[in-house]
């Protein structure tokens, strides 16, 4: 019995040396960690600084959102807008080849009338710095127009806006809406293109 109880003192001071060796290696290990007053206040002014840059990526972050806001807020309204003036276009183009009211003083005050709304409108735009994208007899620019079909003409150069389908509009720098357009080809280059084409086949038959 009494050897039982020598045997579990002992275990219990090998126990107790073990986690006072473990805290004391704790303790060094803290005090080997521990930064010098220079280190903590170099530590103090490297976190202000990034707190400080942070809060300011914020602040920059909400007053580009604030301007894009107050700048093209009524981008959508303006783009759902657009749809009136095309209206506008295609009733002027039906009233124009009615044959039935064709030439006739009815007629003609009418269109008079649609084109006015039609200048108030565009004016309202401008003001608002929405403007039309120039389109007639430019070069076709992807950013800008969108070619719908091509058309033959030689006396223009390959890849030229000869027809406005649907006009294009910016808001300041942004694309409200492309320009629909028709481009021009050349028929020389078709015709060399056909007459290759049918030189080759001439010579796959022979052989």
């Amino acid at each position: 019995m009494e050897k039982e109880e020598l045997q579990n003192k002992e275990n219990e001071n090998s126990e107790l040396s073990t986690d006072k060796q473990s805290i004391e290696e704790t303790e060094k290990k803290e005090e080997e960690e521990k930064l010098s007053p220079e280190d903590e206040i170099a530590n103090l002014k490297d976190k202000v600084t990034r707190t400080f840059a942070e809060m300011e990526n914020q602040r920059r972050r909400f007053e580009k959102e604030k301007d894009e806001a107050f700048e093209y807020g009524g981008f959508s309204f303006a783009r759902e807008t657009l749809n009136l003036l095309d209206n506008l276009e295609r009733s002027k183009q039906t009233l124009e080849s009615d044959e039935t009211i064709k030439d006739k003083d009815t007629l003609k005050k009418l269109i008079e009338h649609i084109d006015i709304i039609n200048k108030d409108m565009i004016s309202i735009f401008k003001k608002n710095n929405i403007e039309p994208i120039k389109s007639l007899n430019a070069k076709l620019d992807p950013n800008l127009h969108q070619a719908m079909m091509e058309v033959e003409d030689d006396t223009k150069d390959q890849g030229t806006i000869v027809q406005e389908i649907q006009k294009g509009f910016m808001m300041k720098d942004r694309l409200l809406r492309p320009s629909l357009v028709a481009v021009s080809k050349k028929k020389v280059e078709e015709k060399q293109n056909n007459q290759k084409d049918k030189e080759i086949e001439e010579k796959e038959t022979k052989n």
